[in-house]
């Protein structure tokens, strides 16, 4: 097969195939999502929700939330 005539979707459909040919269906669901990443960069996304807090600020944090 030429790869490179086939379009990334037919690939997929291809390689489901070819995962429940060989593990079934259940066995083929576990297998991708294995492989399933999320969508977004969480570093960076990260970084906006935290900022980057000192030591002094995260222990203060702490002992407000161990106060309540």
């Amino acid at each position: 097969m030429n790869t490179q005539a086939v379009t990334l979707n037919e690939i997929r459909k291809l390689g489901i195939e070819a995962l429940t040919t060989h593990l079934g269906a259940v066995g083929m669901i576990r297998f991708l999502q294995q492989g399933e990443t999320g969508w977004g960069d969480y570093t960076n996304d990260r970084e906006k929700w935290l900022g980057n807090p000192s030591l002094e600020e995260i222990y203060g944090e702490i002992q407000n939330l161990t106060k309540g």
